[in-house]
């Protein structure tokens, strides 16, 4: 009897990726596979030409697409309502990483050779989103990772090594005059979050204390308007923790690519556009 399972859901961290896509792949299993999706470029190409070959259905958890500020600025640009777009800017501050804020050890989370850090945690979100808001790879990339502080305390007050970035920082060009700015930054004093699509007649920013959380508004001229926003599918379950809603609503557009073929969730090989942009400014075991 052969098995049951229709999907694998790989959220292992990083550094185990490469070998549970590729046994999912040979098992011809529909997967949803956590980002970054690898933490080797070379690794990443093999797994996306695995999934593409294979036919079967593929996802990566880039979430925060889901979010209703974000699709709202996507739906802008895709009814041309940016022409010219110049720049795209998505920065994420946080304080997780902050010298004075104490930390449990863990097993891989502060190893870079295994896929720790905030190039881990929220870097591909960020280019994710810069390069989904542009509608296509980077041509070419450049930035640098940063490790601030190099020694992290334990709540018991013992002290430990980190080699792994608090820090992210890259510029694209995304080709036709459009750049791309990305940023994380974990050692801030505040928690905000800025997405903004600047083009030559209007701007459009999304901004709030998280990724989650976020009011659009758009400037033209003197002008300025706040965009009322569709409220989330599944808000209620936000307080289970703050991405579930939008976690949810990607299961339901991967349930379409695999019934249908269709939808329009982020898949291996958006995955990879992220990863090359990660390679270039250093992400790599």
């Amino acid at each position: 009897m052969g098995s049951e399972i229709d999907v694998i859901s790989i959220s292992s961290p990083p550094f185990e990726h490469h070998q549970a896509v590729m046994t999912a792949v040979a098992a011809g299993k529909h997967i949803l596979c956590e980002k970054p999706v690898g933490i080797r470029l070379a690794d990443v190409e093999e797994m996306t030409a695995a999934v593409e070959r294979a036919g079967v259905a593929n996802a990566i958890a880039f979430e925060y697409r889901y979010g209703s500020a974000l699709q709202a600025l996507k739906e802008l640009i895709v009814n041309d309502h940016m022409p010219k777009l110049r720049q795209i800017e998505v920065t994420r501050f946080g304080s997780e990483m902050r010298a004075d804020n104490t930390r449990p050890p863990s097993s891989w989370w502060y190893d870079k050779t295994k896929g720790g850090g905030l190039a881990n945690a929220f870097m591909p979100h960020i280019v994710d989103l810069a390069l989904w808001l542009g509608g296509r790879p980077a041509q070419s990339s450049c930035g640098f990772l940063r490790t601030a502080n190099p020694t992290r305390t334990a709540p018991d007050g013992k002290t430990y090594p980190s080699n792994v970035s608090d820090g992210c920082f890259a510029l694209a060009d995304l080709g036709d005059g459009l750049a791309a700015r990305m940023t994380v930054d974990g050692t801030m004093s505040i928690d905000q979050s800025t997405i903004a699509v600047h083009a030559e007649g209007r701007t459009a920013v999304a901004s709030g204390a998280a990724l989650t959380d976020l009011n659009l508004f758009v400037v033209e001229g003197e002008d300025s308007s706040e965009y009322e926003l569709k409220p989330l599918k599944y808000a209620k379950y936000a307080n289970v923790f703050y991405s579930i809603p939008h976690f949810m609503a990607l299961l339901d557009d991967f349930a379409i690519r695999i019934e249908t073929g269709g939808g329009t969730c982020p898949t291996f090989a958006d995955g990879l556009a992220a990863q090359r942009v990660l390679h270039a400014i250093g992400y790599e075991a």
